[in-house]
């Protein structure tokens, strides 16, 4: 059997490529094996057992046997798509991803989800600091799986319709909640400090709805999207994240 295996963020550092082709594996193989496999091929790679599988666009446990010619991508842990529809307004509606190499302006993109039927609109910017892990930040430098990015955050959208339809918020009801709108955008490259990395805004007929879902977007992209940050100082970077 042969594979294709993609690198992210630290682990192509460490593999000094974006990719590698593998030959000559055997015809049953699971995600787990394929890693022990390059462990052995190439031990610069490290411990590998807290990286996650992805097969396409679907994270895969290490049980899931590969099939002759997949491409998997190995993703370390994360620091921290467009749904179908005519317009930008069916977007929205469905939840709006978007990854922007230059820089964000909040107060555009928060304009972009206001709408006559929504009372309410909540944004959230994160910003670069310039301290952290008690060394002086120079600037971020994000590295996104572009193919994998849109699906997650389109998982991300619809388990936060589902946190909201099932909380009790007050003065809301679950049919309030239809025009939710919601837009995420990201930068990749490099972000100065006290530059935007990631702006999410929320527009909603009621403020409890909007303030939820922002910060459940927030919490939750950083725990899940593969988009991956490095710390640049200036004696040295670090991935953030990265345990090896």
């Amino acid at each position: 059997m042969q594979l294709t295996v993609l690198f992210f963020a630290g682990l192509r550092e460490r593999a000094g490529t974006d990719e590698v082709h593998l030959a000559e594996l055997p015809e049953a193989l699971s995600v787990g094996e394929l890693k022990a496999e390059l462990a052995s091929r190439h031990p610069e790679l490290g411990d590998l057992s807290f990286v996650a599988g992805v097969v396409g666009t679907d994270y895969v446990p290490d049980g899931h046997q590969l099939s002759d010619g997949d491409r998997v991508a190995l993703l370390p842990p994360v620091s921290g798509g467009q749904a179908p529809g005519d317009s930008e307004d069916h977007r929205l509606l469905a939840g709006l991803f978007e990854l922007s190499s230059e820089p964000l302006d909040a107060g555009a993109l928060s304009q972009r989800v206001q709408h006559p039927a929504c009372g309410a609109v909540v944004t959230f910017t994160g910003v670069t600091r310039e301290h952290n892990r008690e060394r002086d930040v120079v600037e971020l430098d994000y590295e996104a799986f572009d193919a994998m990015t849109g699906p997650e955050m389109q998982r991300i959208f619809a388990a936060c319709r589902a946190e909201l339809a099932e909380q009790s918020l007050p003065g809301v009801q679950t049919k309030d909640l239809e025009p939710l709108r919601m837009l995420c955008v990201h930068r990749t490259g490099r972000v100065a400090v006290g530059e935007p990395s990631v702006v999410i805004s929320v527009a909603s007929p009621h403020r409890e709805a909007a303030f939820h879902a922002a910060r459940f977007l927030i919490d939750t992209l950083k725990e899940r999207l593969p988009v991956w940050k490095k710390e640049v100082y200036r004696d040295g970077e670090h991935w953030i994240g990265e345990r090896s």
